[in-house]
């Protein structure tokens, strides 16, 4: 049975992690390497923890979470049917057939709405993907430069972000605290609507609602 533990040393799932981090650096973008497929890994896990789900379940969410992104470095636009193909021909013989087709489809998911929520594993992969935004995932150094692209200007002005579990209330936030003298809340919602409505229909797949909470006000 394939562990979590093997996934994450699997050379060529480093390599294809190590190379989307490059080839997407050199266009601008943010963190999409090791940072970002560690942090989404272990909040997958700690997500699906929390809503009930048993440890192996846990850990198909972890591994969906790790390696989501690994298509990149081939196509931006495909990246996450490239990332669910690597995946299936890595560990095809390493998985039963409902757990690989499961993950892939869960890896394929994550980053468009064509398909509906079939499985908790990727409506987990969704939050977990989705609520990662952080000034840590700015490349960029120049303070200058980064305020001038509205991606890099947004990541950076969010000092913290994490996801809240209430399972009496049956809710799902993503709490965020932005520095309003870097960027105003505004532009937040410039790039993350679409990914919030994403969050949020990924939540009622799981029966929970989703709720944005942006310097202590609920916004969603």
């Amino acid at each position: 049975m394939l562990t979590l533990s093997q996934v994450k040393n699997n050379p060529y799932v480093l390599e294809f992690i190590k190379q989307t981090d490059i080839a997407l650096e050199s266009i601008g973008y943010t963190d999409h390497g090791m940072r970002h497929a560690e942090l989404v890994a272990k909040r997958a896990q700690e997500l699906a923890k929390e809503i009930g789900l048993n440890e192996r379940e846990q850990e198909l969410c972890a591994m969906a979470g790790f390696c989501h992104d690994m298509g990149n470095f081939l196509s931006r636009t495909n990246h996450h049917y490239w990332a669910a193909l690597f995946f299936s021909q890595i560990f095809i013989n390493q998985l039963e057939p409902s757990e690989l087709s499961v993950l892939i489809q869960a890896i394929s998911n994550h980053d468009r709405e064509e398909m509906r929520f079939n499985s908790k594993i990727a409506a987990v992969t969704v939050l977990a993907d989705k609520s990662d935004v952080h000034r840590s995932r700015v490349k960029q150094t120049d303070l200058k430069k980064i305020k001038e692209d509205l991606h890099d200007r947004v990541n950076y002005a969010v000092e913290k972000s994490e996801i809240k579990v209430d399972n009496k209330k049956k809710e799902i936030t993503l709490i965020i605290k932005i520095d309003t003298d870097f960027c105003p809340i505004m532009e937040y919602f410039a790039i993350f609507t679409q990914r919030m409505m994403y969050c949020r229909e990924a939540a009622e797949f799981l029966g929970y609602s989703f709720g944005l909470e942006i310097n202590h006000f609920t916004l969603l």
